[in-house]
């Protein structure tokens, strides 16, 4: 049978990705009209040149030497469908360095971004629609659609905006009784630590009510710590659920099950493009790793030169190296430019007319909430549009700014909201938050009624 339409696997159809979705094609429209496109491009570099030496440094033609040592057969050649043993090996020396405590390479998959090893571990979980993911809401929408694609059952928490996303354990519970009651099997639960798209931070007290919960509750957690370098702020700091299982002692650190995930998309690095990731697992049985090997392996392996990136990530240039200095210089720099930019992009959204934002702690996103007048409720009705969809595509419209409406991530009933990045340039930044404000303000004088608004 052709594959049509009709005949498509019901679950691919009822996916949604709003990262991807009518905004993203909308502003890709206006780029062909001329709008900037930014495009970052790779170039390969060949070894045996006679002029590398004039090229790169020293410590940087050893690096390249070294990774390709670890290949059968250069980038070309399939790894392990884990990863490249050596490299796995160090991503567990930079697990260990982190937390302190020890940490298997065997126990560690590389993948090809850390959104691959999130579908490859749920997909071992979900059985069937029976089988429930507690998933923070907002969300990120991989975790949505790939519980909607495996079948499963999403079992959403809410986040309190008003407490800066923070999350209460008492809604954890509420939410697994009122799944239970409907004959669902809560199996994980996923937390975004930090936030996306709500850019909290979660407190080591915080981490530790989550596995104490998972262990009486028998959850597999599932951490997604692909944030865990852009921290914006000194009172909250990163720390990881491993580190923190760990510190907890026996019966928790020998018993809670946990998937740690983490990317070389983020922090200062950004090569979202080279697709590189892993997973560590924590009180996995040795048949159950056996199964996910398996799963790996049907993918052959991870592409190897995102593992060599990896590597790179965890094992950075050292004191005494001769990169080390302009590493150190170039990596600081850009994490502080960050924390200026979160910082303007958050003052800049609450001085704006029904605009509310949380300040950005972790991550690289703002999340504000937009307090929609009843004009503008009527207006996105009339227009067969989602409010918030109405007014980030009036956004796109009249400024150019390219956003994703909340609603692809979950919110409350009623509350809308909207998520943009961080990551302008820090120049651009004030003529941004300038071009918002104006498009804001004469949205809400264009649709305010003085009758009531939308809000939390």
């Amino acid at each position: 049978m052709a594959l049509e339409y009709d005949s498509l696997n019901e679950n691919v159809k009822k996916c949604q990705y709003a990262v991807r979705g009518e905004l993203y094609l909308r502003a890709s429209e206006l780029q062909k009209e001329g709008k900037k496109v930014v495009a970052l491009c790779q170039a390969p570099f060949l070894l045996d040149n006679p002029n590398v030496g004039m090229l790169f440094p020293a410590d940087a033609i050893a690096r390249a030497k070294h990774y390709l040592s670890l290949t059968s057969g250069g980038l070309g050649a399939y790894s392990d469908s884990r990863g490249l043993p050596g490299v796995r090996k160090e991503v567990a020396e930079f697990i260990e360095r982190r937390d302190g405590y020890p940490s298997d390479p065997e126990l560690i998959f590389l993948t090809d971004g850390a959104s691959k090893g999130v579908m490859q571990i749920l997909n071992c979980v979900i059985r069937g629609a029976g089988d429930g993911i507690l998933v923070p809401v907002p969300q990120y929408p991989l975790y949505s659609a790939t519980i909607s694609l495996l079948g499963g059952s999403l079992v959403p928490y809410y986040l309190d905006e008003s407490e800066n996303w923070g999350l209460d354990v008492n809604n954890l519970r509420q939410s697994v009784a009122q799944a239970r009651s409907q004959g669902i099997s809560v199996r994980a639960m996923v937390i975004i630590n930090p936030g996306n798209p709500t850019g909290q931070c979660l407190s080591e007290a915080n981490l530790r009510e989550i596995l104490r919960f998972c262990y009486n509750e028998k959850l597999v957690l599932l951490g997604d710590e692909v944030y865990q370098q852009n921290i914006y702020q000194d009172e909250r700091p990163f720390i990881s659920s491993k580190k923190v299982l760990m510190d907890m002692g026996s019966p928790f650190s020998k018993e809670v099950q946990l998937v740690s995930f983490h990317t070389v998309s983020k922090g200062y690095w950004g090569e979202c493009g080279q697709r590189g990731g892993y997973f560590e697992m924590t009180n996995f049985p040795p048949r159950v790793v056996e199964e996910i090997y398996k799963v790996a392996s049907i993918a052959l392996s991870p592409n190897v030169s995102a593992q060599i990136f990896m590597g790179l990530m965890v094992n950075p240039p050292k004191p005494g190296d001769i990169s080390y200095d302009q590493f150190t210089r170039e990596s600081k720099g850009i994490l502080e430019s960050l924390r200026r930019r979160a910082k303007i992009m958050t003052d800049g959204f609450n001085s704006c007319k029904n605009v509310v934002c949380n300040f950005t702690e972790g991550a690289m996103y703002s999340f504000p909430q937009i307090l929609l007048p009843p004009g503008a409720l009527q207006a996105a009705k009339q227009a067969g549009k989602v409010p918030d969809v109405f007014y980030c595509l009036k956004l796109l419209e009249a400024a150019g700014i390219s956003t994703v409406p909340g609603s692809g991530f979950g919110q409350k009933e009623g509350v809308f909201h909207l998520r943009t990045t961080i990551l302008p340039a820090e120049e651009e930044m004030p003529e941004i938050m300038d071009s918002f404000k104006k498009f804001n303000d004469a949205f809400m004088t264009q649709y305010d009624n003085n009758f009531g608004y939308s809000r939390m």
